[in-house]
């Protein structure tokens, strides 16, 4: 029977860092849902169309993105498409890959709901500009280490 790797043992202000991180995304979550909601679509399609503001995207990358299968992709792609917020168009690389893009009107959505969501706003605006750069820098750091979804 092989040993188990045991971790490193995990300071306090890790296991703090950890638990406010946690709480910043359960408000970011419930917020994201709601300001979704009030335009008429799902949390999951609100990022679909977040994720296309980076581009065009083929189905697949986008269901590994958001870590769900590419059947239920292609279901809210489908709903997304009847409101006239995205398009499929076939990837001019690969005719058999399907690229999925926002239309304008999707472009706006996004932009509005973005927009839209005041959590960070208050909290970020008792940081000094200085502190918010900082802030950033290191979410970029933490985000680079972290490891991909698969």
């Amino acid at each position: 029977m092989e040993a188990m790797e045991t971790q490193p043992p995990t300071d306090p202000i890790t296991l703090e860092v950890t638990d406010l991180m946690a709480s910043l995304v359960g408000i970011f979550h419930r917020e994201y849902e709601e300001a979704a909601a009030a335009r008429s679509l799902t949390g999951a399609q609100a990022k679909v169309l977040a994720l296309l503001r980076r581009g065009p995207m083929p189905m697949r990358h986008i269901a590994q993105t958001l870590s769900c299968e590419p059947s239920n992709i292609t279901g809210i792609v489908d709903r997304l498409e009847s409101r006239g917020f995205v398009t499929r168009e076939a990837d001019p690389q690969d005719r058999r890959v399907k690229l999925v893009a926002a239309t304008v009107p999707g472009a706006v959505a996004s932009a509005e709901l973005r927009e839209s969501l005041n959590f960070a706003r208050e909290p970020l605006a008792a940081l000094a500009p200085e502190e918010r750069t900082q802030l950033r820098d290191l979410l970029r750091r933490m985000l680079e280490g972290a490891t991909p979804a698969p």
